[in-house]
Order: C-alpha cells, then structure tokens, then sequence
C-alpha cells in the first residue's frame, strides 16, 4: 500500500497545494495519519511569526495533526526562484531529515515540490535529483490550459526516464473556459500509462474546501509493482 508521495506539477501555479491537500484529506479519510511537507516554499513573506508561505501554512493546516511550521517547511525562501536565493550547501540533507522526521510523526506523507520536474535548486542541481535520492512515488499535476498536453508527456517522459514511479497524474482545472477539456483530458489519458487519479473543478478558496471526494486512491493500490 502506497503511502509516501511527491507532488510535482507541469509548471507553477497549476494547483500542485490543492492536490496535496486533497490527498492529505482523502489518506485521512481511509484513517490514515497523513502530514503534508513541503521542503523548500518560495515567495514567502515576512509576517510578526516569522517568514510564512501561503501553501506551506495550507498544507499545515490540511495534516491530519497539529505541525510547526518550521517542521512543515525547513526552507521558507522569500524570492520566487529557490536558484536565485543563498540556499546552504547541505540543503538536500536539511531536506531529507524533515522527510525522516515526518515519516516518523505520521503513517502517510505527501511532499509537495516547487515548480515543475526541472526545477532548480541551484543553478547546477535539480529539486528532481533530491526526489531521485529518496526514490519516492510521484504524482502529477497538470493545470488544464493550452499547452498542458505537451508539458504533461514531457514532464511524465522525464519522471520515467529518472527511474521514479510516476503512479498517477491529477487534472486541475484551473482555465474554466478552456475549449475541448474533456478532449484534453483525453488525450493525455491516452499517452500517460499512470492512471488519472481525480479531477479538480474549478473552485474558489479549494485550499479552505473538503477536497479528498476528487481524488480516488483505489487507482493507487493497483500498481501492485511498485512500494511505498
């Protein structure tokens, strides 16, 4: 039974927040302890508790328990580029004892990445290289808009090519007057062999929202040939 996951997009701003904490919600519902952890927030800001990212503080608020945000976020970067800010040198260690110590607080954990598959975080290392490392199960999340079609198959292309387990992909409808969606749903369905995991509407303040009734993990526990 699957119960780790990352969460990659075919870009920023596709909804990648909104999935996790739909699957945060949907692993909770089956019973599960389920934490969110999003190793490296950027376009934080400064607030009277500290540097706060928007997404990190919805994923604390999606856990199943109560985190500190320190332990949801490790890096909370104020620039929008993690490769333009003075990240540490032993930055993948930093992430991968955030990863252990919520593994240990909680049954299921849901990584949320930056960006998409290529991001940089540095400019010679990829945020990728780090998700290669800890061989976690991914998922995608492909914001339904022109031109999603190709960054969906190049992004599944190079998640495979990496070795990872791409065990499913979610659509996210974040164009609700796009043309042709089922089409385009279609069609990635069609050259993506992970299976479409759930569709998210169109929806105003999703991140305050019960969202797991869009996500249907029985698809996971399918791919029988691949671990948590």
């Amino acid at each position: 039974m699957l119960t780790h996951f990352f969460v990659t997009g075919t870009d920023a701003r596709v909804g990648k927040t909104i999935v996790t904490r739909a699957l945060l919600q949907a692993l909770a519902a089956q019973g599960k302890c389920a934490l969110g952890y999003k190793p490296i927030a950027t376009g934080s800001q400064e607030l009277a508790d500290g540097i706060r990212s928007k997404d990190a503080v919805t994923l604390q608020n999606s856990s199943s328990i109560s985190y500190p945000f320190d332990k949801i976020t490790p890096l909370a970067l104020l620039d929008e580029d993690i490769y333009a800010s003075e990240t540490p040198d032993n930055i993948f260690e930093i992430m991968t004892s955030g990863l252990k110590a919520m593994r240990e607080g909680g049954d299921a954990v849901v990584t949320e990445g930056c960006d998409g598959w290529r991001t940089l975080i540095t400019p010679q290392r990829f945020y990728s290289d780090w998700v290669r490392l800890e061989n976690i199960p991914v998922i995608l999340v492909v914001g339904i808009q022109e031109g999603c079609v190709s960054h969906a198959l190049l992004s599944a292309q190079a998640i495979n090519a990496d070795g990872l387990s791409l065990v499913g992909w979610v659509a996210n409808r974040i164009n609700p007057c796009l043309a042709h969606y089922q089409q385009t749903i279609d069609a990635i369905g069609a050259n993506i062999s992970a299976p479409l995991l759930g569709e998210i509407p169109y929806l105003p303040r999703a991140e305050s929202r019960d969202m797991a009734k869009y996500i249907d993990l029985s698809l996971l526990y399918l791919k029988r040939e691949y671990s948590a």
